[in-house]
């Protein structure tokens, strides 16, 4: 079974959109729209049974997917503001607060090596966290 990168997208109206990479090997496309990350997700969920039911009721096959998600940096980091500071960021990932706020802001994108950067730290930040123990 082939999995799917699903993009996460924060639009300029502050509603999200969910999508397929544009590789995808599939024989349909699905998008989901949202307020909120959850709904965007809510509804391409809806989208991908939506589109199983159709190829169903036409007799095609369906080839079925297992799907990722995967913010864009700026998403992210406009998604997980009110947790998140860029201060307490820049101190995770070694990322200055002033390129952050930039990359959120759309100013600025960041390359390759420093969204990995990023996901290295954000990664190794919650293996730390998920080991924690409060007594």
């Amino acid at each position: 079974m082939n999995t799917i990168k699903v993009y996460i997208v924060r639009e300029s109206d502050g509603t999200y959109s969910s999508y397929m990479d544009e590789n995808a090997e599939l024989p349909y496309g699905l998008v989901g729209e949202g307020s909120t990350v959850a709904e965007a997700m809510e509804e391409w969920t809806r989208a991908y049974n939506d589109m199983k039911k159709l190829f169903e009721e036409e007799g095609k096959e369906f080839v079925e997917a297992q799907f990722s998600f995967a913010y864009d940096v700026p998403s992210f980091l406009l998604y997980y503001a009110g947790k998140l500071t860029f201060a307490g960021l820049s101190k995770l990932t070694g990322v200055s607060a002033a390129q952050l706020s930039q990359y959120a802001n759309g100013y600025r994108n960041p390359s390759p090596k420093t969204t990995r950067k990023i996901q290295n730290a954000l990664h190794a930040f919650g293996n730390e966290l998920s080991q924690l123990q409060l007594v």
